[in-house]
């Protein structure tokens, strides 16, 4: 029987997965400004917004014991410039018509964290999850190979993503917090960047009211889906994570196919093709997995 701790958590998951896959469509109505200073302000706005859920739930002690322990920040200095160079590379991709291409990227993220799981954590790989992992691969270099076509953003969306999750599982800090310090730490550099060196403009009054709020949005659009992807980990097992975090590229792919009208190149439905097996057996063997545990319990 489902407890209503695992209600929650499954209200909370699809919450948050279902507006990161819908999260394209935001950033498809901010043609009004280039990615750079889309990414300007996306930093400043989260950084606000997250500061205002920090003080409404009374965090900042745990930001001030952050910010003394130097191998937290030094963590956090280098996990900023990588989700940084992320959220660039998303918004870029979804301004471009490249969704198809970020669709693919958050769906070989969980492999890649396998394989960095076996790399630089020691975890050793279940049969399974050795298959999957060379699918992945497999789809990945026939579109590179046969094709002659090397998927870059979706290869560096991510990499950079579950690199960002390695250094973060690493930092062991809260996760509102340690969003709050990497955008208070991209901060500077933003509005430098929206003052000095762009053409967009950090003033309100460049913009109309209605791009005015879309920019405001950029804020709860970035924390909302975290906090909301936080409250569910704390409830839900990490199968069932594992499984629910399919719904957001899926969503994308969806959206870029059917909204937007991407074209579905041959090289791409194969390289889909293999990842969605790889994906299946992985969240099969999870299931799996998941019974044998209860049993023995």
């Amino acid at each position: 029987m489902i407890s209503s701790q695992q209600r929650e958590g499954a209200i909370y998951a699809l919450t948050a997965y279902g507006l990161w896959g819908f999260m394209p469509i935001y950033f498809k109505q901010m043609g009004f400004i280039s990615g750079e200073g889309l990414l300007a302000h996306r930093i400043i706005w989260s950084c606000l917004v997250t500061l205002i859920f920090i003080l409404f739930w009374r965090r900042i002690p745990l930001i001030i014991r952050a910010i003394k322990n130097k191998n937290i920040m030094l963590t956090l200095c280098i996990s900023s410039l990588i989700v940084g160079g992320n959220w660039l590379i998303f918004i870029w991709a979804v301004q471009h018509n490249h969704m198809l291409d970020a669709s693919l990227g958050y769906y070989i993220n969980p492999i890649i964290n396998i394989a960095l799981g076996m790399i630089f954590l020691g975890e050793r790989l279940r049969r399974m999850q050795w298959i999957a992992v060379i699918l992945a691969f497999t789809g990945v270099m026939i579109q590179v190979v046969a094709f002659k076509q090397i998927p870059i953003v979706a290869i560096s969306l991510a990499l950079s993503f579950s690199i960002y999750g390695l250094i973060r599982k690493k930092a062991q800090v809260d996760a509102q917090v340690g969003l709050f310090i990497e955008t208070l730490i991209l901060l500077g550099p933003a509005v430098i960047y929206l003052e000095v060196f762009s053409s967009d403009a950090l003033a309100f009054t460049e913009y109309s009211s209605g791009q005015m709020l879309l920019l405001l949005l950029a804020g709860p659009v970035t924390s909302i889906p975290l906090m909301l992807f936080t409250a569910a980990s704390q409830r839900l097992n990490y199968s069932t994570m594992g499984f629910l975090q399919y719904i957001a590229p899926s969503i994308m792919f969806l959206c870029a196919v059917f909204l937007y009208k991407e074209p579905l190149k041959a090289s791409q439905l194969i390289t889909f093709g293999f990842i969605w097996v790889a994906l299946f057996m992985l969240s099969f063997e999870a299931i799996l997995k998941s019974r044998q545990s209860a049993k023995t319990a």
